[in-house]
């Protein structure tokens, strides 16, 4: 019964139809290789070739030739990874980090940032082709693009530089991220 209703969400996701926007540009080229242009930037993947790309009158549609397991999935993908192109280039992405701990900050250099998080030395962020890397206030941090992958990617990056401690809960996290903490030695003893 289970397995039913996954595959049919699986489908539901696979089949439902792209809207491309006035201002967006989608080129489908050989082999299922497409192109968006929008206001944002422009972004060009492959995808595999057994599924069948059609766009007709402001709609993308990803249809599939048969109804296996891993066609649906793939169709489901692609489907996913188109809108997330679609959105991309009209209203980007964007991830927002927080530094918490005493004398944690960040600073804006021209297009990167300079991270100062309790090491004896700054650590430098060079903001990649695409990506905005935007500083709000002391401790608080934006990063803007329109590839979904890419923000996620940079911003990961980021947050890697220093995680959060189990303890105080100190580093770099997500601006809403909760952080667990562990009671510590003197709790082990009460």
């Amino acid at each position: 019964m289970v397995e039913k209703e996954q595959k049919r969400i699986v489908a539901r996701i696979g089949s439902a139809p792209i809207t491309v926007l006035k201002g967006v540009e989608v080129t489908i080229g050989a082999e299922n290789a497409v192109t968006v242009k929008g206001p944002k930037g422009t972004l060009q993947q492959s995808f595999n070739i057994e599924l069948e790309i059609v766009q007709e009158d402001g709609i993308i549609r990803i249809q599939r030739p048969n109804d296996e397991a891993q066609i649906r999935e793939l169709q489901g993908l692609t489907r996913a990874l188109l809108n997330n192109m679609v959105v991309g280039v009209t209203e980007g992405f964007q991830k927002s980090l927080e530094l918490v701990g005493t004398g944690y900050r960040v600073q804006q250099n021209g297009k990167n940032i300079t991270l100062l998080v309790g090491y004896s030395h700054q650590v430098d962020v060079d903001a990649p082709e695409g990506i905005t890397l935007t500083v709000d206030n002391p401790t608080h941090l934006l990063v803007n693009g329109c590839d979904k992958q890419q923000v996620g990617q940079i911003a990961a990056t980021i947050r890697a530089v220093r995680k959060p401690d189990a303890y105080k809960g100190k580093g770099i996290r997500y601006t809403g991220e909760i952080i667990r903490l562990k009671p510590g030695k003197s709790a082990a003893r009460a």
